[in-house]
């Protein structure tokens, strides 16, 4: 984290060079971690928050939950140069991007899927519903306004605004 907060590119660091600021042998780093990807994917996911304990309570307050853990990390990644520099350079090097996809995006993914299962399985969204494209309906609107449209308002309210009208669509059909 040293090293990128001093704005050295991804592509600079080294498992030598790290070692060799924390005072260690590469053996020890690589006791550790197989190799830079799995550095770099820690590192990153010990700079973003922890997931949100979901309430449970039903579908629509879990979602929210989710967005609103979603909402704060734009907001904390729009503040930070370091996260922006990093996530660019991470999308030139497919091996670190795989490997930060499989260790930090497909597990919050998944647990979107699961609460939409919940949601389905309950009677909350129609029985019809394709959950892996609802779950791009609920997370699009907001990677949109942190990543694509940084001008964009990423305002306290928005969870609820994106999910309640997502659910207007997705909701049981009145018999």
């Amino acid at each position: 984290m040293k090293l990128l907060e001093e704005g050295v590119p991804l592509a600079d660091i080294s498992i030598e060079r790290v070692a060799r600021i924390a005072g260690v042998g590469k053996a020890t780093i690589y006791r550790r971690w197989s190799g830079r990807e799995e550095l770099f994917c820690d590192v990153l996911r010990t700079a973003e928050p922890p997931d949100p304990e979901l309430p449970g309570t039903s579908m629509r307050d879990d979602l929210v939950v989710l967005l609103e853990s979603l909402r704060q990390r734009g907001l904390a990644n729009r503040s930070s140069v370091i996260m922006h520099s990093v996530y660019a350079q991470m999308k030139s090097s497919p091996k670190l991007w795989k490997a930060y996809h499989a260790a930090v995006i497909e597990p919050r993914r998944l647990k979107t899927l699961d609460v939409l299962r919940r949601g389905r399985a309950n009677g909350e969204i129609r029985a019809d519903i394709d959950v892996e494209l609802a779950n791009d309906l609920f997370v699009g609107p907001m990677l949109v306004r942190a990543v694509v449209r940084p001008d964009a308002g990423l305002e306290e309210g928005l969870p609820e605004r994106i999910v309640d009208t997502v659910l207007a669509g997705l909701g049981p059909t009145a018999s």
